[in-house]
C-alpha cells in the first residue's frame, strides 16, 4: 500500500508540475503533442493586401465603427511534437466576415462585405508560444450543392525548422459541424481539436477559445 501511495503522489506531481508549465488537458490526458492535423487551404486565402495586419480583426485602422458580429477571442499555443512551446512563430488567421463572405475576388457569395472588419491577421508567438487574435464568429456560406460551410477560421503557421500548418478551427455547437465534408474527413481524435468550445471567463466577458497548434519537424 505504501508503495502505491508513493506511486500516486509521484503521479499527481509530475501531472501538477505539467500543468504548472501551461499544457493544456487534452495533453495532459494523451501525454504527447502530436503534430495538428492539416487541413485544406481553401481559395480565399488573402490575395489583398491591407495596411492593418493587425490581431484586432474587430476593428480597421481609421474607422471609428466596428465589425458587425459575435465578438471571440482565439489564443492558444504554438509548441513542437515534444510539447516544447515555439517562440516566434508567424500565426496567420483569415476568415468570412458575419455574413459568411471573404474580402477576395474570387469568392461568388453575394452577401454583404463588412468594411469595418479586417478579414485576416497576423501574430508572433512570446517565448511561452503563446499568440491571441481578437475576431468574431464567422457566418456560414454554401461551399458547394447541398454543402453549407460551417463557421470557420482558418490557421497558417510557420517557423523555419519547422514544416508549415495549414489547418482550420471550428465552433462548438454549430450544427452544421455534423455535415462538413473537409471536418468529417479528420479523425475523430482531430475533430475533437479542431472543435473548440468557447467561454466567457466572466460574467459578461466576451467568449475565449483555446486552439493549442502543434509543429512537426522535416
Amino acid at each position: 500500500m505504501k508503495s502505491r501511495r508513493n506511486f500516486l503522489k509521484s503521479s499527481s506531481l509530475a501531472l501538477t508540475t505539467l500543468a504548472g508549465l501551461g499544457l493544456s488537458q487534452a495533453v495532459l490526458a494523451q501525454n504527447t503533442c502530436d503534430a495538428t492535423a492539416r487541413q485544406p487551404k481553401g481559395p480565399f486565402y488573402p490575395v489583398v493586401n491591407q495596411a492593418d495586419k493587425d490581431t484586432d480583426l474587430t476593428h480597421v485602422t481609421g474607422s471609428s465603427q466596428k465589425a458587425v458580429g459575435t465578438i471571440v477571442w482565439v489564443e492558444g499555443t504554438v509548441r513542437d511534437t515534444s510539447c516544447a512551446p515555439i517562440e516566434g512563430a508567424l500565426v496567420e488567421i483569415w476568415q468570412a466576415c458575419a455574413s459568411g463572405r471573404y474580402n477576395h475576388p474570387n469568392d461568388p457569395n453575394t452577401a454583404p462585405l463588412d468594411p469595418n472588419f479586417q478579414y485576416w491577421g497576423r501574430a508572433l508567438s512570446d517565448k511561452n508560444g503563446f499568440y491571441r487574435f481578437k475576431t468574431i464568429i464567422p457566418g456560414a456560406y454554401p461551399a458547394d450543392v447541398g454543402w453549407v460551410r460551417p463557421p470557420h477560421i482558418h490557421f497558417r503557421v510557420l517557423k523555419r525548422g519547422y514544416h508549415e500548418l495549414i489547418t482550420q478551427m471550428y465552433f462548438a455547437g454549430e450544427p452544421l459541424n455534423q455535415q462538413d465534408r473537409i471536418l468529417q474527413s479528420l479523425t475523430t481524435t482531430d475533430q475533437s481539436h479542431a472543435i473548440v468550445q468557447f467561454v466567457a471567463p466572466t460574467a459578461g466577458a466576451e467568449p475565449v477559445g483555446v486552439f493549442d497548434l502543434q509543429l512537426a519537424k522535416p
